[in-house]
């Protein structure tokens, strides 16, 4: 089958309506707008976002207040400086964080970054990493566990 050969479904095009060409057309006289009132007249119609006197939706919500997504999830930063303080090969877990005083919350979820150097190799858990993060624990000689 080539591409000129192919046809369009019956009833897939419509004849356009034509207005204003006669009573006999179905579409003369008032051309489908109806007799009189503000949509019947040429550039008739109300505004965008206009809700017939009612208070729009745009005045009715809070202005200038922000938006909060109820589906964001929240993640205490965790950077490499920090985790260089813990002994050489230990295993660096959210519970011993929260125990070290690094994160506050035990419930809150950790993301590590990759601000400043490690030279001692661990086993590091946590939520979410950095690629750089990564980077530097694996050079360091450790290893990366996210924890779903």
């Amino acid at each position: 089958m080539r591409q000129d050969q192919i046809k369009l479904p019956k009833g897939a095009k419509k004849p356009r309506k034509r207005l204003g060409r006669g009573n006999g057309s179905g579409h003369g006289n008032f051309s489908g707008r109806g007799m009189k009132g503000q949509n019947s007249r040429s550039g008739g119609g109300v505004r965008p976002g206009f809700e017939g006197g009612q208070n729009p939706l745009m005045k009715r919500l809070p202005s200038m207040r922000g938006f909060n997504n109820i589906f964001r999830k929240e993640y205490a930063p965790v950077n490499l400086d920090s985790l260089a303080k813990f002994p050489e090969n230990s295993e660096v877990t959210p519970e011993l964080m929260v125990k070290t005083g690094l994160v506050k919350n035990p419930r809150t979820r950790i993301k590590i970054l990759g601000r400043g150097n490690l030279n001692i190799p661990l086993l590091v858990q946590a939520h979410r990493f950095s690629y750089s993060a990564i980077n530097k624990i694996e050079a360091a000689g450790g290893s990366v566990k996210e924890i779903k």
